[in-house]
């Protein structure tokens, strides 16, 4: 009689637990796409491109600068004493590592730069994709743009217009 119990209420659970398992929705969108098709992303790589444009402008200048240090250097090498060819060498040196330096802060600031502006954005999308979730009622929204989604059923729902609605794009 005991165990009777226990089946009847394992039944239950069980049947319960389909029933609950056939209400859930998912939907999916490729956030990188969204993101791309933004006004702000738009404005964002353009300001991305100034700064870079600056940044490779000042490194050209000291490329120029060492380029012409070396030829001065080459032109008069054999003429120099030994300590001051010694020297020229080291100075050499010493600017193609900072120049080194430079490119590496430079990549460094960018992408610190990228960060900051694309951070708002990813934001305003990610609240648009909270929202639509809630309103449509979904359980999970994957993002399919990082390919970690095997498989989607046409009973998916896209939300990729949800959002972009909730985004003002067209």
């Amino acid at each position: 009689m005991k165990s009777l119990k226990v089946l009847i209420v394992i039944a239950a659970f069980a049947f319960v637990g389909k029933v609950q398992a056939q209400d859930l929705k998912f939907g999916h969108v490729n956030i990188q796409q969204l993101v791309a098709e933004l006004p702000e992303k738009m404005s964002a790589d353009q300001a991305l491109q100034g700064e870079a444009t600056k940044l490779q402008e000042q490194l050209q200048v000291m490329q120029e600068d060492l380029q012409n240090r070396y030829n001065t250097y080459m032109s008069q090498r054999d003429t120099l004493p030994d300590l001051i060819r010694a020297t020229k060498e080291k100075e050499i040196q010493d600017q193609e590592q900072r120049m080194q330096q430079y490119s590496q802060m430079a990549q460094q600031s960018l992408g610190q730069k990228e960060q900051q502006l694309l951070q708002p954005i990813i934001m305003k999308v990610q609240k648009a994709i909270d929202e639509v979730g809630q309103e449509q009622g979904l359980i999970y929204i994957f993002d399919i743009s990082t390919q970690v989604v095997v498989y989607h059923s046409d009973k998916s729902v896209d939300c990729a217009p949800l959002v972009k609605a909730k985004l003002g794009v067209q």
